[in-house]
């Protein structure tokens, strides 16, 4: 199914898994307004602008630059793609921020950040989406396979991403006479520099060994899902999708 003039909006979409679903999106058609967070993703966002407008010359690509954890932030990056495409169909969000560290030592602070990247701006970017998508249109957030697993040290994030189901079950219930699709897909530890920065070598291992083939969670075995969601998945809706090769099952 093409998506040609549809318009994607991909928070944290210059790179990692971000980056590969703006590539999967844009080879089936779809027009993308991609958001990074900070000015040192700019080299990131040149490179992929280059790379799309090589191999999918018809696609328009537009870049925004921002901090999600105030909704009016969220807010207005929602305005300035609708005032340069015109709509919204389509709205992913990858944005989110690990931490492992036993809760005895998270610090308010901690606390605080790891709710408002991964808690509050999920929130907004349902309100929005919920907003200004267009009838027939898709939501997607990533959340994390520990949603389905209970782990030490990442209480703090697991427990920040889990309140987003719950956001989506009932986003779902107010979108479904709009024929808006409302999903979380929930990767396992994924092969990015976003994982290995919380990691001893031998925790990698682990992690690895819990994967089907040994391995860790690839941008490349996520990215079909949001675009199949996209397309012949349409009607799927209030759904987590664990996509972890068995890292959890639930």
């Amino acid at each position: 199914m093409s998506l040609t003039g549809k318009t994607a909006l991909i928070t944290g979409g210059v790179k990692n898994l971000g980056a590969q679903t703006a590539r999967d999106l844009a080879s089936v058609g779809a027009n993308l307004a991609l958001h990074y967070h900070s000015s040192s993703s700019k080299n990131d966002a040149s490179a992929l602008e280059a790379e799309l407008k090589q191999k999918h010359p018809s696609v328009k690509v537009n870049f925004y630059q921002g901090n999600l954890t105030s909704a009016g932030a969220v807010t207005k990056l929602f305005q300035d793609v609708l005032k340069d495409f015109g709509q919204i169909d389509i709205v992913v969000n990858t944005v989110g921020k690990v931490l492992k560290k036993p809760i005895a030592e998270i610090t308010e602070e901690e606390y605080d950040t790891m709710f408002a990247i991964n808690s509050k701006t999920a929130f907004f970017m349902l309100k929005e989406a919920a907003m200004h998508v267009s009838d027939g249109g898709k939501i997607i957030t990533i959340v994390t396979a520990l949603l389905g697993a209970f782990t030490g040290y990442y209480t703090s994030y697991a427990g920040s991403k889990a309140p987003v189901e719950h956001f989506t079950r009932g986003v779902c219930k107010e979108l479904q006479s709009r024929l808006v699709s409302v999903n979380n897909i929930a990767p396992g530890p994924m092969d990015t520099p976003f994982f290995y920065p919380q990691e001893q070598p031998e925790a990698v291992e682990f992690h690895k060994a819990n994967g089907m083939g040994n391995r860790l969670t690839m941008v490349e075995d996520i990215a079909p899902i949001v675009r199949f969601l996209c397309t012949e998945g349409a009607w799927i809706t209030g759904q987590t999708i664990f996509a972890n090769g068995g890292y959890t099952t639930r």
